[in-house]
């Protein structure tokens, strides 16, 4: 490729840090079609003839059906998948197959490719992510009435329902949809026709390659189009605190799997055993899936990092750029299939739940609300008579609602018997109807909400 200009072949060493087909043969499909887009424009341009940019079709045509049939072969002396690709090409049609780079670069080709391949992963992980949306909102639905503590620092704070803390991961699943969805605007234009960095002299229609390939526009800044991978970066940011969600739920199922809780059967398929200990059903897909968050944050540093200071235009640090985000994907689809098996098949044991959640004098609120609402008591005032409550029924062992009417208005003698309609997990949730609550009938207006949602996405 390079005897034109070099009197001698590169070294081992040389020859094994420049290739880089082990890893961006990923992109054969996306390069196929980036080259059959770019041809069919040559012809129409008349810039080859229509003889030429037909074989050349026909040929990537059984390029591809090789490489689907048989994977893409690697050999280090043609560097990448876009040398392999156009050197079988050759040997299939012969050289009107030189044709084919005509008012092309490898910058622009693996820029347009590698942007491609990030589009294809933001529409399978939102497809994904759609799928997890769906299971978390039906099992909340199915446990809109489910009482269960809810916790700050880890310690019961109130009762909740399932069904709304369930909700409160669709939320979130929500917001990382909607990264991924800017994202995929943001970087959906096309570099193709860039060449190597200023563009090129022959007549070419940008506007008419975009198009093939489902591009928006073409990119405005040949300098920037292949030096920037901004859609890459923003892909594992959008990635990475999609992570950090997935590892949050992962971690409620692994504590909620654990004995001390046993808020949750998990799945048998999700889980495993113990090669030593008979009764051990470990939650290592939850675990995992933690585990895998901070690989892809990993991935993240590792592009912004390899881009940091770079001038432009391409540098072949930037060969660099496709390993994390490969992989950062790989471990993200893996998570989220994860999670949403998880959600949809894990058995939630309610009774413990609702025993859980009359612990910790989880109603202690609900106390210091009816003081104020009943005795018109200023809050703070409000706060101090429960304290002293929850300890007389702290030091007795008793719960809150099992104390007297004369042990309470022995606290206070505003306190009368319409208090204890206030002290029961039930009440507790029902009171809270506030909009984004956690009473049921609020859990089903946002179940609601969020079924009409995922249908309009289609």
């Amino acid at each position: 490729m390079w005897g034109g200009r070099f009197a001698e072949g590169p070294s081992a060493i040389m020859r094994e840090i420049n290739a880089s087909i082990p890893f961006d043969k990923a992109l054969w499909r996306q390069d196929i079609a980036a080259s059959k887009a770019h041809v069919a424009m040559l012809g129409a341009c008349g810039i080859v003839s229509g003889e030429d940019a037909v074989a050349i079709a026909d040929g990537l045509d059984r390029v591809a059906a090789e490489y689907e049939a048989n994977g893409v072969p690697e050999n280090w002396d043609l560097e990448d998948i876009h040398m392999t690709t156009e050197n079988r090409l050759a040997e299939l049609i012969g050289p009107a197959a030189g044709r084919l780079h005509t008012a092309r670069s490898r910058n622009d080709q693996v820029a347009t490719d590698f942007r491609l391949w990030v589009r294809d992963a933001m529409d399978q992980t939102d497809a994904g992510l759609a799928a997890l949306s769906r299971a978390l909102v039906a099992r909340a639905e199915e446990h809109a009435d489910t009482i269960m503590p809810g916790f700050t620092h880890l310690q019961t704070a109130q009762p909740v329902t399932l069904g709304h803390h369930l909700l409160a991961y669709y939320e979130m699943i929500r917001r990382d949809r909607s990264r991924f969805a800017d994202a995929r605007v943001r970087m959906n234009e096309s570099p193709l026709g860039s060449a190597a960095l200023a563009g090129t002299g022959f007549p070419i229609d940008r506007e008419m390659t975009a198009q093939a390939l489902d591009f928006a526009r073409p990119t405005a800044n040949s300098l920037d189009s292949v030096s920037d991978r901004d859609f890459a970066i923003d892909f594992l940011q959008a990635a990475s605190q999609c992570a950090l969600h997935l590892s949050r739920l992962a971690e409620e199922f692994v504590i909620w799997a654990s004995q001390p809780f046993g808020f949750v059967r998990m799945p048998d398929t999700l889980s495993t055993g113990s090669s030593i200990m008979p009764q051990k059903k470990n939650p290592d897909a939850a675990e995992l899936v933690r585990g895998h968050s901070g690989r892809i944050l990993g991935c993240a540093t590792a592009l912004m990092v390899t881009m940091k200071g770079l001038p432009l235009a391409y540098s072949k640090d930037m060969q660099d750029d496709k390993p994390p985000v490969f992989e950062a994907a790989n471990l993200l689809g893996l998570s989220i299939a994860a999670m949403t098996g998880m959600v949809a098949d894990a058995t939630f044991r309610t009774d413990r739940m609702r025993q859980a959640a009359e612990l910790g004098y989880a109603t202690a609120t609900d106390l210091a609300d009816w003081l104020v609402r009943q005795a018109d008591i200023p809050f703070r005032e409000a706060h101090h008579i429960t304290g002293t409550a929850v300890r007389l029924a702290e030091s007795r062992g008793i719960a809150l609602d099992e104390l007297t009417l004369d042990d309470l208005t022995a606290i206070d003698a505003r306190i009368d018997d319409r208090v204890y309609a206030a002290l029961s997990v039930e009440a507790s949730v029902a009171a809270r109807r506030s909009h984004g609550g956690t009473a049921p009938d609020q859990v089903r207006k946002q179940v609601a909400l969020a079924r009409a949602a995922l249908e309009n996405d289609g």
